[in-house]
């Protein structure tokens, strides 16, 4: 075994080295779910959570995430953020993936709470583990194994993962194999975020907040190609301390209104402010604001923007704003839409509000009719980009912009 393939297995070595090392406590957030993160460390992954169907008694969760920034101490956070009664989980383990649901021998590593091996998480709370002694390598996929003894009623977890993971009747999360685990599933459950502690104490993270086009809908699903997955690649070779890349794209989600989950402003503080290391928010929302014919004006959108600006700033977090990406010919476009969407692209590009601006516009449209996106990098429903736009859109952000300080 030779190149990258062989240095992620020789750093996997490292992972399984200190299986019994002594553990922290861990911390939990109230109702309403906002977290208080790790006292240090930088958000490798992490995913929206939302309400996710029904919760069911001896169940396990394999579930692929795949890492940003690589280090130490990896710690994970289990949502019960929509659930109306406690959640416990009595086996929480973390891996580096094989093939599938099977792990690399020797990487299924137990994770603790407290150091406890069973956490009972409140109804409306998130709660950290204890950190996991070892290193955890950059850009691989990790497996967190989950079960749930008893639970029941709403689940929390992110519907749309664009990545296949797997469940299990009985608890299984300490096997390697993958034979118990034969049931898919295109949802990540309870989990919602990871982090590490990076070699070098600067290192920060970027959260995209945003929507579908964010989420990865279109993009080829269990390889990775969202857009905030291209700018992890862009991010790990490049000269910036800015190397964690947090995912925090719900499919329709909306600035203004709570409906394809909560709204921007309303899961700004759990999904953004909360996330361990994060520097700057990188907001590209309100397509679904303005195609959705709500009455909603430039006026409405410009002031949730500066609603979110402020917050993050007050947070000490920088903003970096997109503009909305052309959408002619999906079929809730009109001349009305897009003269708000033409409106609220104004303000992103000149109103001087935002730390630093990407113009996601400027990238996805076509030079020959501006008001769609070029056919090269639509999917075909003339709204959400393909790979190569998804590529596109990451190669078009300013990584220097991603990198201010408050």
């Amino acid at each position: 075994m030779t190149g990258r393939l062989g240095r992620v297995c020789r750093t996997a070595a490292v992972l399984l080295a200190a299986v019994a090392c002594p553990s922290v406590p861990a911390h939990a957030a109230a109702r309403p779910p906002a977290a208080t993160g790790p006292a240090s460390g930088v958000v490798t992954w992490a995913a929206s959570a939302d309400r996710l169907g029904e919760g069911s008694a001896d169940r396990g969760y394999r579930l692929v995430v795949h890492t940003s920034v690589g280090g130490s101490d990896l710690r994970v956070r289990l949502s019960n953020a929509f659930g109306d009664r406690p959640l416990t989980l009595d086996g929480v383990y973390a891996g580096l993936q094989s093939q599938g649901a099977a792990l690399k021998p020797g990487t299924n590593r137990r994770l603790t709470f407290g150091g406890s091996r069973t956490v009972t998480v409140p109804a409306g709370a998130v709660v950290w583990s204890d950190p996991l002694p070892g290193t955890l390598p950059a850009a691989v996929n990790l497996l967190v194994s989950l079960h749930t003894p008893d639970a029941a009623g709403p689940a929390t977890g992110h519907g749309m993962a664009m990545q296949t993971s797997y469940l299990a009747q009985g608890d299984h999360t300490a096997e390697d194999s993958a034979a118990d685990w034969t049931q898919p599933t295109g949802s990540w459950w309870y989990l919602d975020a990871v982090s590490v502690r990076p070699p070098g104490t600067a290192t920060g993270a970027v959260v995209a907040l945003g929507d579908s086009i964010t989420d990865g809908w279109q993009s080829t699903t269990d390889l990775n190609r969202r857009w905030p997955d291209y700018l992890a690649r862009r991010l790990s070779t490049a000269a910036t301390t800015v190397k964690g890349v947090a995912n925090e794209g719900i499919s329709g989600n909306q600035v203004l209104a709570d409906g394809a989950g909560q709204s921007a402003l309303n899961r700004l503080d759990r999904d953004v402010l909360a996330q361990p290391g994060v520097r700057t928010v990188l907001l590209f929302e309100g397509v679904n604001d303005l195609k959705a014919h709500t009455g909603v004006t430039v006026t409405d959108l410009i002031a949730g923007y500066r609603d979110i600006v402020r917050r993050a700033h007050e947070a000490g977090t920088c903003v970096v704003a997109a503009t909305v990406g052309p959408f002619k010919g999906w079929s809730e476009w009109d001349p009305a839409a897009e003269a708000v969407r033409q409106g609220v692209n104004r303000f992103i590009r000149t109103s001087g509000e935002f730390d630093a601006v990407t113009d996601f516009d400027r990238t996805l449209r076509n030079p020959y009719d501006p008001e769609r996106i070029l056919p090269f990098f639509d999917n075909g429903d003339h709204l959400h980009p393909n790979d190569k736009g998804m590529q596109a859109m990451a190669d078009g952000v300013d990584l220097g912009g991603l990198s201010c300080t408050r």
